[in-house]
């Protein structure tokens, strides 16, 4: 199969000039990006199915490009889209017209943000953002603002909650939104909390609307401090959940739990809330059961043989401030509270709204009695 003479030519001249090519099978144009970026279009006119004619347009330009009519191996779409695609050809990639190979490029580890302006010109979508965003050169390069403008004006068409945390992380990097904008986010969660759940990841010490710190921080505060400045990172965390904004963030942790709407949300709430204790944790393993943590814990807290290895800056901790042994406690009981043990319960059940949230039950309530012992009293 062939193309028409007129075709064939008027693509020759526009590829040599072109750094991104865009084909529209609905109409059969081919739409090609300058360096300087101009468009320039080529109506197709097929001399046969407009499948096929498609297939042979794709041939010319993979021979163009690559040097082969083979075109982009579609095939590894898993591999690219780990962002494990070759850095050595990206920007030929963006020559193909071929929307996995698009994907490859806005995850690869060698995008720039000129690719990145490529890129979003041959297939702006919000996947494609997202990828594009989690790469700082693209971040802190013009294309930052342009893509964070896309993910805004779509956040309230997301259907997928993933994708809502993921957007909102990736939105809230320093330097992309203002603060009004931040807020206008804020206030959606008040009515879906899974945007708070994406301020966990991104924010969790500049939550908006900020608490007030637990009354007796004042009466701890300069043995805290003591500690802090020897090293102790109990100490650092204990009052760290004490100030204002610590309990912004246990506050909030507490009303994402108390109505999570699916199962996407819980597992990312519970990867934030695992981020935030990490400085604090007892051992690597991660527990599948929060029985056995609590188990675990008891036997720290009394001195006797445990899987969780207690240090002497735990001890001090708790000689400094034994009235907070219950905090303590708590602190670390979150801290060891991480997706492990909610997956027994969701391999078992796909359920979402209140089934899914009765039956997170032994898990979510020792969670969130955690929380309230550490908040304000």
């Amino acid at each position: 199969m062939e193309l028409s003479p007129e075709d064939s030519l008027r693509l020759n001249v526009m590829l040599a000039n072109s750094v991104a090519v865009r084909i529209d099978e609905g109409i059969n144009v081919v739409l090609c990006l300058s360096d300087s970026g101009s468009e320039a279009r080529v109506q197709l006119n097929p001399n046969c199915r407009a499948d096929q004619y498609i297939r042979t347009v794709r041939e010319l330009l993979s021979s163009h490009v690559m040097g082969s009519p083979g075109g982009y191996p579609v095939y590894l779409k898993r591999w690219t889209r780990m962002g494990q695609a070759s850095d050595s050809r990206l920007d030929d990639l963006l020559m193909l017209g071929e929307t996995e190979a698009v994907v490859a490029v806005t995850g690869a580890k060698g995008l720039t943000d000129e690719l990145a302006r490529r890129a979003w010109w041959a297939m702006p979508d919000s996947d494609n953002a997202r990828r594009m965003l989690k790469r700082e050169c693209v971040v802190e390069g013009k294309m930052g603002r342009v893509l964070t403008e896309f993910l805004l004006e779509f956040l309230p068409f997301e259907e997928s909650p993933r994708d809502i945390i993921d957007s909102v992380k990736l939105i809230l990097q320093p330097g992309l939104i203002n603060e009004e904008e931040r807020m206008d986010i804020w206030k959606r969660g008040k009515k879906k909390n899974v945007f708070q759940v994406g301020f966990l990841h991104s924010l969790p010490d500049s939550l908006p609307e900020v608490r007030t710190q637990r009354a007796d921080l004042e009466e701890y505060q300069a043995l805290l401090l003591k500690l802090e400045s020897e090293g102790n990172a109990y100490a650092v965390m204990l009052k760290r959940l004490l100030s204002d904004k610590g309990q912004t963030f246990l506050a909030t942790c507490q009303d994402i739990l108390k109505r999570p709407a699916n199962q996407d949300v819980v597992v990312s709430f519970l990867q934030a809330l695992e981020a935030y204790f990490s400085s604090v944790r007892l051992c690597d393993f991660h527990y599948r059961s929060v029985d056995v943590i609590v188990a675990q814990l008891d036997k720290v807290f009394e001195g006797k043989p445990s899987e969780m290895e207690a240090d002497d800056n735990l001890e001090q901790l708790r000689q400094a401030v034994p009235t907070l042994n219950n905090e303590i406690k708590a602190m670390l009981f979150l801290a060891h509270v991480g997706v492990s043990v909610i997956d027994p319960i969701f391999a078992t059940t796909d359920s979402v709204g209140s089934v899914m949230r009765k039956k997170i039950e032994p898990v979510s309530e020792p969670v969130i009695q955690s929380l309230k012992t550490l908040q304000a009293t």
